[in-house]
């Protein structure tokens, strides 16, 4: 059983379809979504309607918790504000309610899926080092537990204290706990601007880093036509 993982999609529908061809060609039998699939990007429906017709475990996200309600967009940047409000309205009264629907945190076969955090999973909290990864392990009841948010591929690792560091693959090893982001399809942010996911596979326990080419001109050039903010479609060049 081989899972592909895919996070923060963010309306790339470009960057979305490239990594579904190369999990297709690694051999993935199976999926899972950890959240965002809308928000910045100029595609939300399409690419909501690929996540939904595929069936996969998906758990939500603070743009898909956002885009799918009439409230304030809190804690939101103006861009991303920006972004969330033209957003709703490309998104059928279906498409919020399945948004809606989600739940936070979710168990599939060994592993668990978390947009954010475990400890606090609704807060929408940023992981990016060793202390903000340590809240989450109490709660967590599989050796496995995949994360985005920050769009920064990194793994921690807990035995008799909490590691974390980048990675490209690696093997799942008995006795500990491992809370892995995987990175973002859509917008990535650690400086490298090519589309990431991670391949899970389940029966060897190895979790292998994904880094993708895409067509990011033609993603920049819907979101300027779309009208969305310039950074949006600038940033996507850079990874940043």
């Amino acid at each position: 059983m081989k899972f592909a993982i895919l996070a923060d999609i963010h309306g790339n529908l470009e960057a979305l379809q490239a990594v579904l061809e190369d999990a297709r060609k690694q051999g993935c039998t199976h999926y899972a979504c950890i959240g965002d699939v809308v928000g910045y990007g100029a595609n939300p429906k399409e690419c909501l309607d690929i996540i939904r017709s595929m069936g996969m475990p998906c758990v939500k996200g603070n743009h898909d918790e956002y885009c799918s309600i009439e409230e304030d967009a809190e804690g939101f940047n103006p861009l991303a504000a920006e972004a969330v409000m033209w957003t709703r309205q490309q998104l059928s009264e279906e498409d919020r309610q399945w948004l809606r629907d989600l739940r936070y945190v979710r168990m599939v076969t060994n592993f668990t899926i978390v947009h954010a955090t475990l400890d606090a999973p609704q807060r929408w909290g940023y992981v990016f080092d060793k202390l903000a990864a340590a809240a989450s392990f109490p709660y967590q009841n599989t050796p496995v537990c995949f994360f985005g948010h920050t769009h920064v591929p990194v793994a921690f690792v807990r035995d008799s204290v909490v590691r974390g560091g980048t990675y490209s693959k690696f093997k799942i090893e008995p006795g500990k706990k491992y809370f892995i982001n995987v990175g973002a399809v859509g917008q990535p942010r650690d400086g490298n601007p090519k589309a990431a996911y991670v391949v899970y596979d389940v029966d060897e326990g190895t979790v292998e880093l994904r880094r993708l080419d895409y067509d990011i001109a033609t993603a920049q050039k819907k979101i300027r036509a779309a009208g969305l903010p310039e950074r949006l479609a600038e940033r996507l060049a850079y990874g940043r």
